[in-house]
């Protein structure tokens, strides 16, 4: 028997409508801080990753699904989202038009790492982006639109952890001064740490590895060596986080794991489904577009793991849509009855009620019993004695209650007891 690859998961009819529930919050969510919805491909050229997302980072160093095609091109599944927002951006000159431009998504993404709780190698995302606008007040909408997000899922446990990483001119002194502080302990750290100490030491600061954490707590701040002009932005972020009414820690140590990010980084964590977590990432990536190749345009977004969020809302206990199934099981209890169940369902369907009829050829009993299962509401019995009176013996599943309803009402008669 054929089985799903590692790292890969079947989303099954009875669990659907939770993924559907999160993405209905995630639209609304989003359409309501006036972003519209973006689809680019689930492959890219494998150069838009490498660069964008840099090549110190473990995505592109150890996680990425990067092939040749038949012609001989590198084509890369796509390990994140933001990379091929800014490469549709660019490419199709949408700087030209409104700007700020804002943009959200839902989408899979891939990535080659070990799979656990919450984590696979074919994961999905709601991710938000927001081009043209450099200052604070961007950041904080950005942010502002993940608050909602999470609290309109119903999580209370998340927290909002900030901080700010400087721009290219005062990230340099930073490094240097990572530099001397790593250097006398390069050969206890490991061989990622040290391809990083040249490429990028701040990323050194992302390490897992327990043998490098001890060294990397007791590292310089990036927040001690912010220029005016990043410490200015950041204090106008925390001003208007803090006018919004949205509580956040500042924790030094964020620095995120890709290299594209600049100045405002944040996440949203929470112990709620185990051990400490983030929900959802982001912050200001002011260097992108002009890393693949076009001119530097502002940007600040952020991105979250469906995945994650599913577990989270279950540690917490939050409200899902109910599951939908079927207003209306049509049994017919002869050929010349279901004969009519089955061009009555059609009437049911344009009238906006979801109907369902037998396909099996069933005996009365093996009907209801799958009507049951299947969830219907209402069974509306057609027999001999109904098709000569023009109306249904109408059950109500959860009352046990029935009524004859005329097949010209039945549509309007489902509708009221939704």
């Amino acid at each position: 028997m054929l089985v799903r690859p590692k790292g890969t998961k079947d989303m099954l009819p009875e669990e659907a409508y939770r993924w559907q529930y999160i993405e209905k919050i995630a639209r609304e969510t989003a359409e309501a801080f006036a972003f519209r919805e973006i689809r680019t491909p689930v492959f890219e050229y494998t150069e838009l990753f490498s660069r964008g997302v840099g090549d110190t980072s473990d995505i592109v160093n150890k996680e990425m699904y990067t092939f040749l095609d038949k012609g001989n091109r590198s084509i890369t599944l796509r390990p994140e989202g933001t990379a091929g927002v800014a490469r549709a951006f660019l490419e199709n000159g949408l700087a030209g038009g409104a700007m700020p431009f804002k943009a959200y998504y839902l989408i899979s993404a891939f990535r080659y790492e070990r799979p656990q709780a919450g984590r696979l190698r074919e994961f999905h995302q709601f991710g938000a982006e927001l081009y043209g606008a450099d200052g604070a007040y961007a950041d904080a909408e950005a942010i502002s639109l993940a608050d909602a997000f999470l609290k309109n899922l119903g999580l209370k446990q998340v927290k909002l952890r900030l901080n700010s990483i400087g721009c290219a001119h005062c990230r340099a002194k930073y490094h240097e001064a990572l530099k001397n502080y790593f250097a006398p302990h390069l050969d206890e750290m490991c061989s990622d740490c040290k391809a990083r100490f040249e490429k990028n030491p701040m990323r050194m600061l992302d390490c897992k590895e327990e043998g490098c954490k001890r060294f990397t707590a007791g590292a310089p701040k990036m927040l001690d060596y912010l220029c005016n002009d990043c410490k200015t932005h950041f204090g106008k972020v925390k001003e208007l986080l803090g006018a919004s009414g949205i509580a956040y820690e500042i924790d030094p140590s964020i620095v995120r794991g890709l290299d594209y990010y600049s100045r405002t980084v944040f996440e949203f964590v929470t112990s709620a489904a185990g051990a400490q977590g983030t929900v959802l990432g982001g912050g200001r990536y002011d260097t992108l577009l002009s890393e693949i190749g076009g001119k530097n345009v502002p940007a600040v977004g952020f991105a979250a793991g469906m995945e994650r969020l599913l577990m989270v809302m279950d540690a917490e206990n939050a409200p899902f849509d109910r599951e939908k199934t079927t207003d209306c099981y049509l049994l017919g209890m002869d050929e010349r009855s279901r004969e009519k169940a089955f061009t009555l369902a059609r009437e049911l369907r344009r009238a906006g009620v979801s109907a369902e009829t037998d396909l099996m050829t069933r005996s009365v009993k093996a009907q209801f019993k799958y009507a049951d299962k299947a969830g219907a509401r209402f069974v509306a019995v057609l027999g001999e004695a109904e098709l000569t009176e023009g109306a249904a013996e109408v059950k109500d599943m959860k009352t046990s209650s029935s009524e004859k309803i005329k097949f010209g009402e039945l549509a309007q008669y489902l509708l009221q007891r939704r």
